[in-house]
């Protein structure tokens, strides 16, 4: 049952949104799409990979969403000589307690920005996954949890391959999802031209939330109600990328969990408790597309994954809103938060 303190955290998670979005477009400028999925992956507790070409912001991204929260934030430059202790930290032992002494790494942070990931070996990039998927470092046999709220917003450049290392598929399976950010449109650029011109925006960019904030917007999406047609529709999606022709690596278990919580984001992010499958639609290509591998005959076609997510979308069954329910049902006599009660 959704009670009247769960619909308050909703209210207050739109304002708080509202106030991380204006504040991210105010350094990038055009594309409020992209800072609408990044704040949404953020509330599903989810991370997120910004892949595009050199020059179009992928950092600037990450830099103002994370400034725009008061939290922790560090910053990792992933080249070919950066080590896994670097990332998760070392122990190292004290002469004067004659004991090892664990020293954090870079990941204990709130918000972590891995910049130019697949610059880094694969054994260095596997220093992730357990942080990302458990939310704690295990180093030397002892476990140390990582701070909430907590999120990795990972850049990576497709272009420049020499000297890279791809994402593995369990590493690309970690992020709940992909954006690319594009050029901006002409008229944007010139604004940016106008505001990025003397000063960086970000030396000016303060806070609009605290942590604490985010951890309770958090837990009111968690809230969200996710009807049983809606689940059965996006395990039906999921389900269609194992069986496509043109797909030899359908999306994992993990990608059906992750569409469901940030169909949940959205539907927060829009101001209602419960889902409908638009916002399932809506998340798809970004949740679902860096997951999966083409066949080679779908790569010579020059098919890309983001295509076949979209030729799913269009071949599977919607639920039929005249049959369904999407709201959580109450138990009688309950009265919606602000109601007079007689």
């Amino acid at each position: 049952m959704t009670t009247y303190d769960e619909r308050a955290s909703l209210s207050d998670l739109t304002t708080t949104a509202e106030r991380v979005r204006r504040s991210v477009e105010g350094v990038i400028e055009g594309k409020p799409e992209v800072v609408r999925l990044s704040l949404t992956v953020l509330l599903a507790e989810g991370h997120l990979l910004i892949e595009d070409v050199p020059g179009v912001g992928k950092t600037m991204l990450a830099k103002a969403l994370a400034r725009s929260i008061d939290c922790s934030v560090r910053r990792i430059q992933f080249t070919p000589d950066l080590l896994p202790s670097d990332i998760t930290g070392v122990s190292v032992f004290d002469q004067q307690r004659r004991d090892f002494e664990f020293k954090p790494g870079a990941i204990f942070a709130q918000i972590v920005i891995g910049d130019e990931i697949n610059r880094a070996s694969p054994k260095t990039q596997s220093a992730l996954l357990e942080s990302m998927e458990e939310r704690q470092v295990t180093v030397d046999g002892h476990s140390y949890e990582l701070p909430s709220p907590f999120m990795v917003v990972a850049t990576q450049n497709p272009v420049e391959m020499e000297g890279t290392y791809p994402l593995p598929e369990a590493q690309r399976d970690r992020f709940m999802a992909r954006v690319s950010i594009g050029y901006p449109h002409p008229e944007a650029e010139l604004r940016m031209l106008d505001v990025h011109g003397g000063v960086s925006p970000l030396d000016d960019l303060q806070p609009v939330a605290h942590a604490h904030d985010i951890v309770k917007l958090v837990e009111a999406v968690r809230a969200v109600h996710v009807a049983e047609s809606v689940r059965r529709y996006a395990v039906d999606l999921v389900g269609a990328t194992r069986q496509h022709p043109d797909l030899r690596l359908g999306a994992s278990p993990r990608a059906t969990l992750h569409l469901l919580r940030a169909a949940k984001a959205a539907a927060a992010l829009a101001g209602r408790d419960f889902t409908l499958p638009d916002d399932v639609q809506s998340l798809a290509v970004a949740v679902l597309a860096h997951r999966l591998l083409p066949t080679a005959q779908a790569q010579l076609s020059r098919r890309t994954a983001e295509q076949v997510v979209v030729d799913i979308l269009q071949r599977t069954p919607v639920p039929d809103p005249s049959a369904q329910a999407w709201r959580q049902p109450q138990p009688p006599g309950h009265q919606p938060p602000g109601a007079r009660r007689l």
